[in-house]
Protein backbone atom coordinates (compact mmCIF):
# COMPACT_ATOMS: atom_id res chain seq x y z
CA UNK A 1 0.00 0.00 0.00
CA UNK A 2 1.26 3.27 -0.63
CA UNK A 3 2.39 5.86 2.02
CA UNK A 4 -0.47 8.74 1.06
CA UNK A 5 -3.39 7.35 2.86
CA UNK A 6 -6.65 8.82 2.93
CA UNK A 7 -8.57 10.17 4.83
CA UNK A 8 -12.29 8.83 6.11
CA UNK A 9 -14.90 11.62 8.28
CA UNK A 10 -16.79 9.13 10.67
CA UNK A 11 -20.03 10.53 12.58
CA UNK A 12 -22.59 8.93 14.92
CA UNK A 13 -25.89 9.37 14.16
CA UNK A 14 -27.89 6.91 16.23
CA UNK A 15 -27.35 6.40 20.02
CA UNK A 16 -25.30 3.29 21.23
CA UNK A 17 -27.52 2.33 24.05
CA UNK A 18 -28.76 -1.21 23.63
CA UNK A 19 -26.29 -2.10 21.28
CA UNK A 20 -23.74 -5.06 21.69
CA UNK A 21 -20.56 -4.42 23.88
CA UNK A 22 -18.06 -4.91 20.95
CA UNK A 23 -20.20 -2.31 18.77
CA UNK A 24 -19.64 -0.11 21.81
CA UNK A 25 -16.03 -0.84 21.54
CA UNK A 26 -15.47 -0.28 17.71
CA UNK A 27 -17.42 3.63 18.35
CA UNK A 28 -15.08 4.63 21.02
CA UNK A 29 -11.84 2.71 19.39
CA UNK A 30 -13.23 5.27 16.69
CA UNK A 31 -13.14 8.02 19.02
CA UNK A 32 -16.50 8.75 18.84
CA UNK A 33 -18.02 9.85 21.84
CA UNK A 34 -21.78 11.51 21.44
CA UNK A 35 -24.30 11.82 18.88
CA UNK A 36 -22.93 13.78 16.30
CA UNK A 37 -19.34 13.81 17.05
CA UNK A 38 -17.35 13.89 14.05
CA UNK A 39 -13.85 12.68 13.63
CA UNK A 40 -11.17 12.11 11.04
CA UNK A 41 -9.35 8.81 10.84
CA UNK A 42 -6.75 7.19 8.46
CA UNK A 43 -8.12 4.77 5.42
CA UNK A 44 -6.68 1.25 6.65
CA UNK A 45 -8.59 -2.09 6.51
CA UNK A 46 -8.66 -1.99 10.42
CA UNK A 47 -10.79 1.39 10.54
CA UNK A 48 -12.88 0.55 7.48
CA UNK A 49 -13.54 -2.91 9.34
CA UNK A 50 -14.33 -1.41 12.74
CA UNK A 51 -17.02 1.21 10.55
CA UNK A 52 -18.46 -1.87 8.60
CA UNK A 53 -19.04 -3.64 11.54
CA UNK A 54 -21.18 -0.61 13.32
CA UNK A 55 -22.47 0.75 9.35
CA UNK A 56 -25.89 1.30 11.46
CA UNK A 57 -24.86 3.42 13.87
CA UNK A 58 -22.38 5.80 11.79
CA UNK A 59 -22.09 7.97 8.94
CA UNK A 60 -18.88 8.01 6.99
CA UNK A 61 -17.71 9.44 3.77
CA UNK A 62 -14.23 9.84 2.32
CA UNK A 63 -12.48 12.90 2.51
Amino acid sequence: MSENKGKIKVTLIKSVIGTKQSHRASVRGLGLRRMHHSVLVEDTAAVRGMINAVRYLVKSEVV
